[in-house]
Order: C-alpha cells, then structure tokens, then sequence
C-alpha cells in the first residue's frame, strides 16, 4: 500500500557541481524538492522505492538493487551517488542523489526505470507491482515536465504545451491518479513530456491499492491522501514538478 508518494524532477542542473555559477536559479526548486523528500522519511514506510524514466533498450523496465550506483560524468562533471561502478540512469542519479542530500538514502529498498515511451499498461503493471512491496510503502517519482514551454527550451515552443503543464499540476493537486493514467503518449512525446510513464506507474501504483479493497470503478478517491502539496516552475522553458501525497494518520 502506498503511505507517501513524492514527484520531483532530474534535471542534471539541480546538482549544484553541475549548475556552476547559475546554480543559484534553482535554489526554491531544490527547496521544495528537499521539502517533499524528508515527507518520505517521517512515512512511517516499511520499504521506500524510487522509480524514474529512462531510454532504455529491450525491456520497458529494469530493476536496481538498494545499494546501486550513479554519476553524472555524461553531463559533465562526475559528481557520484552510491558505491561501486555507475548504473543508474539520470532520473535515478538525481533521485539517488536527492536522497543523500536529504540522509534518507539508506532506507531505499530498490530503484527501477520505466522506458520514456513505455505503454500505460506496462507502467500500471509496474506501479501495481511496487505498491505491493510491503505492507506500508513510500514511493520517489522522478519526472520531469515538457521542455517545449518557450523558444529557448530544448524542445522549442509548442503552444500546447502549457495547457499541458497545467492539466497535470491540477492533477497532482487533486491526486487524481485516474487522470494520470488517461495521460495520451503520443501527446506527450510531442511535448517532450519526459515524466508522463514514470507519473503512469505512480497511478498504477495508487490503483492497485483502490482495487485491492474492492473500490474500483465506484469514484472514490482511495488511498485518501489528505496531505496534498505541489510546487512547480518552468526554467529554461522545462516544466518541473514537486509533489508530496501522503495519506492521513492511521490510513
């Protein structure tokens, strides 16, 4: 059963190493990532989980063990998180790296990445999956938001792409994890939407925990996460995201 679950994004400038003098520009977004980060510790969780997209090849998702490794050497400067040789992909680095910034990096209990262009089905079955780790679970979702939001973003300007943005905010404010779930892929590899399958097994996730007590289908929002915040801005024309859902005390 997911308890908490946390969404922040990974771009490789939210390491100050990475940012150099610009680091500066995301100090409120590495604030709020902070803030949603320890929600994880005081869960109460018995195993906590991070997923985040990848380019993967073959398989639409891989798995990780606790104690797996990354760096950030391909952006730039070789900043390391965990021991031993590097394995995660970016999404996981930044989590990874989010985790020991914040000392909660030692109760993860496995990363896995989730293909950019998996289909829905396959990242329901992985949230499924995941929820089922333990009896009370915390989930880390890496995503990040368009990167066509202005004429300088990596993917240029697409007008849609705001109405986009918004249209997930509001989600992630309502925790509505139906909605994430009806996210069209094709949309959002139009938009550069990177995070649209990591947020996709994140509803897989919360769904598998409404059908599991019988609810499916009736409209209730189960789990009931009472505790809802979201943060979001768009530097360099990229949407970021920074969500923290946790469930109410006793849930």
């Amino acid at each position: 059963m997911i308890v908490t679950a946390v969404v922040c994004p990974h771009p490789p400038l939210l390491v100050p190493e990475l940012a150099g003098d610009a680091a500066g520009e995301l100090d409120a977004l590495r604030a709020a990532c902070a803030r949603a980060v320890r929600a994880l510790s005081r869960a109460g969780a018995d195993a906590l989980v991070v997923v985040g997209g990848a380019d993967l090849k073959g398989d639409p998702t891989a798995g990780y063990p606790a104690d797996a490794a990354g760096s950030l050497r391909p952006w730039g400067v070789d900043v390391r998180v965990g021991a031993g040789e590097p394995v995660l992909p970016l999404s996981l680095t930044i989590g990874r790296w989010l985790l020991e910034r914040e000392g909660v990096a030692g109760g993860v209990t496995g990363f896995h990445a989730v293909s950019f262009g998996a289909a829905p089905a396959v990242c329901d079955r992985l949230g499924r999956r995941l929820a089922e780790a333990a009896p009370r679970v915390a989930l880390l979702v890496m995503a990040d938001g368009s990167a066509c939001l202005s004429e300088k973003a990596p993917g240029y300007l697409d007008p849609r792409a705001r109405s986009y943005d918004d249209h997930v905010r509001h989600v992630l404010e309502r925790a509505d994890a139906e909605a994430l779930a009806a996210l069209d892929p094709r949309q959002a590899e139009e938009l550069s939407f990177a995070g649209r399958a990591a947020l996709q097994v994140l509803a897989g996730a919360v769904r598998g925990d409404h059908s599991a007590d019988g609810t499916a289908g009736k409209g209730e929002p189960v789990p009931v996460f009472g505790e809802r915040e979201v943060y979001y801005e768009d530097p360099y024309g990229v949407g970021y995201f920074v969500a923290t859902w946790s469930k109410r005390a006793g849930g």
